[in-house]
């Protein structure tokens, strides 16, 4: 069973299209919008166990330098799509 999760990404002032270019290559990505409001970004991420989620967030994503603050939400239940 794969794990869908959206990731509210703040980021430092500046950095938001050289960091997202570099956030949308991870395979783990399927879509990364930039937004405004209180945070920045969004991240659509789709991995195949929590596991993997856990991975992604630690070591790839949260390691970037200009990454502020992210904040999860892991999908409980998909009403429609695309």
């Amino acid at each position: 069973m794969s794990v869908l999760a959206y990731v509210l990404v703040t980021l430092q002032s500046g950095s938001e299209k050289n960091v997202l270019k570099k956030v949308a290559n991870f395979e783990e990505v399927r879509e990364v919008d930039l937004v405004y409001g209180e945070y920045d970004a969004i991240v659509k991420v789709k991995v195949d166990e929590m596991s993997r989620l856990d991975e992604f967030l630690t070591d790839r994503l949260r390691v970037l330098p200009d990454i502020y603050l992210t904040t999860t939400m892991i999908v409980a239940r998909q009403y429609k799509r695309r």
